[in-house]
């Protein structure tokens, strides 16, 4: 059974990513075709790469991060979308990252004002540096539909059909793409 990462990428107080991950994660689950695990980037607290400010368990932070990223199949990455891209705290954990991820597939969750597609598109391009498939469904909520004052998550029963469409390229590709690995 392939093993999917959900990648919870954002660390802000008070962030969104938290229940639409959990949203993700539950309704996959539920189909039962994979292994499905919430990782949440708030859990690993990673250093800006080359700063001289890092933690005493810097190193050890760094190398859990990279070896539960090296154990999955592929990923879904659900990303907010701050002033047009990626945060910083997801793009500062992939910076972390190479080998781990060559060769797998990933698909995208994302939530803002336009759904999280322009994270999306940065996403693309920060994972084709890595060797990393992308899907072309991803997920996008919007922040002015599907959360109630901008903080409750209410999705609307619409997204289903893009979230059973995204797992199904997912799965198809990080199968294919574990061949190639082995």
């Amino acid at each position: 059974m392939l093993k999917i990462g959900i990648v919870i990428g954002s660390v802000r107080q008070g962030r969104n990513a938290e229940a639409v991950s959990k949203y993700v994660h539950d309704y996959a689950v539920k189909r039962g075709d994979a292994e499905y695990e919430l990782v949440d980037l708030a859990d690993y607290n990673l250093p800006l790469l080359g700063s001289k400010y890092a933690a005493a368990d810097a190193e050890a932070q760094i190398k859990a991060w990279s070896d539960k990223m090296a154990s999955f199949d592929g990923y879904i990455f659900v990303t907010p979308e701050y002033n047009h891209a990626v945060g910083g705290a997801l793009k500062n954990a992939l910076d972390y990252l190479n080998p781990e991820l060559n060769n797998k597939a990933a698909g995208f969750v994302g939530y803002g004002s336009l759904g999280g597609t322009r994270a999306h598109e940065n996403m693309r391009l920060i994972l084709g540096e890595l060797q990393v498939a992308d899907v072309r469904t991803a997920v996008t909520f919007s922040l002015m539909t599907d959360f109630e004052n901008m903080s409750v998550f209410k999705p609307a029963e619409y997204h289903n059909a893009n979230i059973d469409t995204m797992l199904d390229q997912l799965l198809a590709w990080s199968g294919a793409l574990k061949t190639v690995r082995s």
